[in-house]
């Protein structure tokens, strides 16, 4: 069984992460790029209070990750 797979307890953790700092839960599951990006959307969307939308969607992406092994 993948210990990253949908619903283990590293997807728990990284929405966790996500939950208190967009992109936080993909940095912790090494997706680099995808962290950044979400950090930034959400700080740039939260100047006209949109930023909700990416922080939820980064919590979704992270609980949600399947890696391609």
């Amino acid at each position: 069984m993948n210990a990253a797979g949908q619903g283990s307890a590293g997807n728990v953790i990284a929405a966790i992460c996500s939950l208190f700092i967009p992109g936080l839960g993909q940095l912790v599951q090494g997706r680099f790029l995808k962290a950044v990006l979400m950090f930034v959307l959400a700080g740039v969307l939260w100047v006209f209070w949109m930023g909700w939308i990416i922080h939820l969607w980064s919590i979704l992406d992270a609980a949600m990750f399947k890696p391609n092994h």
